[in-house]
């Protein structure tokens, strides 16, 4: 009988699961995280004025079963958006804090927040024991982790010890957008969904200098547009990667792109656990950067932006690779080259940013929790170190591969399993679903049956 649930992480995920949690009528929860707040983390937490959702409003529900939830609560405040808007990302935040509220106020005591930062969860016969870096620890049946995504790992060609104001490793740092004059060069590395983040915000701050932006292959995020929706897929696709590229290009050709990418979204976690390992690794290795900038897409104004800062010669997005990131003497140094060419380049920025996107290699972080977590053998990664390994249930696998039921996982750092679990569509499914298996409710009408 699970009495009790420690939630490690009081972000998106880990807060819609101790939401749930209170309204299927399951066990107490206790939601702790480092940074004090519950609700929002780092996406809503760390936004910009400047920052918008990346989906409509009408499909950012934090529930499942009530979808115009977000949109009901928009106009309840008296809000101008409608439900095809893209809203601030603050905005989500407050959303996502009422809804929280609501769920405290219904739990009747059985909902409570912590302030700390977990280290290690123990693992015993009839529980868990989460210690906190402050000494206190807290007992419960089960244990959740809710990292969220991890921070970017530094470039390969970053000079050891290169900081602030130079070089900024989290892009998240209120400080990026200070201290820079019209005649500065600022290179971000990365031109993902990150970079347009950071972008926005330092045009937002008044920097009138150059930005220049670059990956492997200088790909940017593709924009959201209104097309008719598709009758669906009669069947799942195949796995295999030319299959599987052949078949959306064919689609493609009939429906238009997004909806031809859009209409694989309720079979992309059955057809990622379907793939063999082989399969997967192909699709990382050359699919993955086209289905990221396709799939996850940005708002219509912010793409229009990104349009005219780069007519206006502030924004230069290139296919590059930087093989050195050095100290100057006015900021950093920059030494690249382009993807096709045998050439090197060297630029020399007042800064240095690094967008390239959250990452989940547990081989590679240096939280705390997680790194105390690998090193005793409780958790480990999954084959493609994408996050933590774990199995349908969410129960996350220790080193010999055994399952921990007593420890679960939720949120961007099961990917490995599930692949498409970034978004809030995908999440607040999963955090349903957890929490219904947690609070028993899952065998009402038969589901378990």
């Amino acid at each position: 009988m699970i009495e009790h649930v420690a939630i490690i992480g009081a972000g998106f995920s880990g807060s819609l699961a101790a939401v749930n949690l209170v309204r299927h009528g399951g066990p107490h929860a206790t939601l702790i995280e480092r940074r004090g707040g519950a609700g929002v983390g780092l996406a809503y937490g760390a936004a910009h004025r400047s920052h918008v959702l990346n989906v409509r409003a009408a499909n950012m529900s934090a529930l499942p079963d009530r979808r115009d939830h977000f949109v009901a609560w928009l106009k309840a405040r008296g809000g101008a958006e409608e439900a095809s808007d893209f809203v601030p990302r603050l905005t989500y935040g407050d959303y996502l804090r009422d809804t929280i509220a609501a769920a405290e106020r219904e739990a009747g005591g059985r909902l409570d927040f912590v302030a700390g930062a977990a280290v290690d969860v123990a693992i015993e016969a009839d529980g868990v024991r989460v210690e906190l870096a402050d000494g206190r620890t807290i007992t419960a049946d089960v244990a959740v982790l809710a990292p969220g995504n991890l921070p970017p790992h530094p470039p390969a060609a970053i000079e050891e010890g290169l900081g602030p104001p130079a070089y900024f490793a989290d892009p998240w740092d209120d400080a990026t957008a200070e201290g820079l004059g019209p005649d500065d060069l600022v290179v971000i590395v990365g031109t993902g969904l990150t970079m347009v983040d950071v972008v926005l915000k330092l045009d937002a701050h008044g920097f009138r200098g150059r930005i220049l932006a670059v990956s492997r292959r200088g790909l940017l995020p593709r924009a959201h547009e209104i097309f008719p929706s598709s009758d669906g897929l009669a069947e799942r696709p195949r796995t295999v990667a030319s299959a599987l590229l052949h078949a959306v290009r064919v689609r493609a050709e009939r429906i238009g792109w997004r909806a031809a990418v859009d209409e694989l979204r309720p079979h992309t976690q059955a057809m990622w656990q379907a793939a063999s390992e082989g399969e997967r690794g192909r699709f990382l290795r050359h699919l993955r950067p086209w289905w990221d900038v396709h799939r996850h897409r940005i708002a219509p104004a912010v793409a229009a932006r990104l349009s005219d800062l780069q007519a206006e010669g502030r924004l230069t997005v290139i296919a590059a690779q930087p093989s050195a990131i050095a100290a100057a003497r006015d900021g950093v140094r920059v030494t690249l080259r382009r993807r096709g060419h045998e050439t090197i380049e060297t630029v020399t920025a007042a800064r240095a940013i690094n967008c390239t996107g959250p990452q989940g290699d547990l081989l590679r972080t240096d939280d705390p929790l997680l790194c105390n977590l690998v090193a005793k053998g409780a958790i480990r990664p999954d084959s493609c170190r994408l996050g933590i390994d774990v199995n349908d249930q969410g129960e996350t696998i220790a080193i010999g591969g055994r399952a921990n039921p007593r420890l679960l996982a939720i949120g961007p750092m099961t990917r490995g399993a599930l692949w498409e679990i970034v978004a809030v569509p995908d999440i607040r499914e999963q955090a349903w679903t957890l929490a219904r298996r947690l609070s028993n409710a899952h065998w009402v009408g038969g589901e378990g049956l």
